[in-house]
């Protein structure tokens, strides 16, 4: 999911460490509300606004929740955040999310 989706519903690990539910959860983060904006730009063109999002870390709050979280900045890094939270679902029957940071489409200044 999107970071600006994830914001609204990641109270949800709560309810997955609470009942023992070992999703893998993926945050693609661009530091932005995407279809929000999207919509904004096609119908009020050069009136965009609120779309811009300063994210926690969103690995760190899985391990609030109890569950496990890497971030993840590189591409190459990728396989190794999804073996280890595979791993993380298996053996130590926990939920994992991977912080997958992305590239913004719009830079915040």
């Amino acid at each position: 999911m999107g970071d600006g989706e994830f914001l609204m519903n990641g109270q949800e690990l709560a309810t997955a460490a609470q009942y023992g539910a070992t999703p893998l959860v993926i945050v693609m983060d661009n530091q932005e509300y995407g279809t929000i904006r999207t919509h904004q730009e096609r119908h009020y063109p050069e009136r965009v606004s609120g779309t811009q999002l300063k994210n926690p870390e969103f690995a760190l709050m899985a391990e609030a929740f109890g569950g496990f979280g890497v971030k993840v900045e590189r591409d190459a890094d990728i396989p190794a955040a999804i073996t280890a939270s595979l791993r993380a679902i298996e053996e130590d029957r926990v939920f994992a999310l991977i912080h997958l940071v992305v590239e913004q489409r719009v830079k915040a200044y």
